[in-house]
């Protein structure tokens, strides 16, 4: 199936797909379906989760078929006919076993109504949005949620948060845009635990943007915002438009911007990249939404750019040069009895050694203490020439 219909990044569109469960419309994102196809037998699991069909095999890639009737507690027809959707989010493979497929229909985020606090609480809730199109309402499901409630596993891995040391905490304010109330309470709860306070969370795109202009009026959005961590599926404006916007505004453009959804996949990253986002991280691995903001925040707070892996290698390799350099050049350092030419050798060696690595990574220099070891060494001191 085609899902890749609208071209361009950030029009604050999505299309949906409309299916049915018994006399009820349902939709989902586009986006994350891969292709329809027609209903076949399944193998049971033992011992699986009652809304778990089983599992097939297209093309030689095992696939789990999971019975919406059951998810939502609706009546089965048993006639083992229907449809299977087969989706990828979160980097699963899953089957959902519908009755009939409708049609396709491109709306806009401003169309789709947030459901209110009286069918939406924050545990229960499976539904994201409500679509009034001619004479029906279609709601479109939380699919995450749904998997997540089967296997809690895929959900935000918040374990690797806790595996992780502790952090000197950060009041740098990070603007969060999650329309998920059990996921923003997660997320916000990871990043706190992780030493970053100063949050602001939005339910959507729209008031991220609103509080970002607001501002903007003021004349102190880079003051109030470090960095940005939006989702891509919200109503009212997406996580897409939401980055076109903050990557075209002069005043706005230099805030790193992170998209944090479980639709990344390697053509959402190529959306993602044309329009500026600096990073790009599926939705379970909290842990590298942690270390990412690290990145940004503590290690390079100079250019406010995202660091990739191969900047930091570069610089480990540069350490490694510079300090056999040392090695060679003070080999007669170790004498037993040094004269005071050797003394001397030695000190204008660290010297230029250390000039050398200022000079070349001024760039990589670091505001407060750092506790991973990995990544950078802690004795890098902005100075200048250590003997006279």
């Amino acid at each position: 199936m085609d899902t890749n219909i609208l071209l361009e990044s950030g029009t604050n569109e999505l299309e949906v797909l409309e299916f049915t469960l018994g006399n009820n419309h349902y939709g989902i994102n586009v986006a994350k379906i891969r292709e329809i196809l027609t209903y076949q037998p399944v193998t049971p699991v033992p011992n699986s989760h009652p809304s778990v069909e089983g599992i097939f095999m297209p093309r030689d890639t095992m696939i789990t078929v999971v019975n919406l009737k059951r998810c939502l507690g609706m009546a089965e027809s048993g006639d083992g006919k229907g449809l299977f959707i087969i989706t990828n989010f979160n980097k699963l493979n899953i089957a959902f076993h519908v009755d009939a497929v409708i049609g396709i229909h491109r709306v806009s985020w401003e169309s789709i109504i947030k459901p209110d606090s009286t069918i939406n609480t924050e545990d229960n809730s499976a539904s994201t949005g409500v679509i009034k199109m001619d004479d029906k309402l279609i709601i479109i499901l939380d699919f995450e949620k749904i998997v997540s409630d089967i296997s809690p596993e895929t959900g935000l891995k918040v374990s690797d948060v806790d595996n992780m040391a502790s952090r000197e905490r950060c009041d740098s304010p990070i603007l969060i845009a999650e329309d998920s109330p059990l996921l923003s309470r997660l997320i916000t709860d990871c990043l706190k635990k992780a030493g970053y306070t100063n949050l602001i969370v939005t339910m959507n795109g729209q008031e991220a943007w609103d509080k970002l202009t607001e501002f903007e009026k003021a004349g102190n959005v880079r003051d109030k915002v470090h960095c940005i961590i939006t989702d891509i599926e919200m109503p009212m404006m997406d996580g897409h438009r939401l980055t076109k916007l903050v990557k075209t505004n002069d005043n706005m453009k230099k805030i790193p911007l992170i998209i944090f959804s479980s639709l990344v996949n390697e053509e959402m990253r190529i959306k993602g990249k044309q329009l500026g986002a600096d990073a790009q991280l599926t939705k379970p691995e909290i842990g590298n939404l942690v270390e990412a903001l690290f990145r940004i925040l503590f290690i390079n707070p100079k250019r406010n750019i995202f660091l990739q892996k191969s900047e930091i290698n570069k610089f480990l390799q540069w350490t490694r040069q510079i300090g056999c350099r040392l090695i060679a050049s003070c080999s007669n350092f170790g004498k037993t009895v040094c004269t005071s030419t050797d003394i001397r050798h030695y000190c204008r060696s660290l010297d230029n050694i250390l000039h050398i690595i200022l000079k070349e990574f001024d760039w990589f220099l670091v505001k407060c203490s750092i506790h991973r070891k990995d990544v950078v060494p802690q004795c890098i001191i902005k100075r200048a020439f250590v003997f006279p």
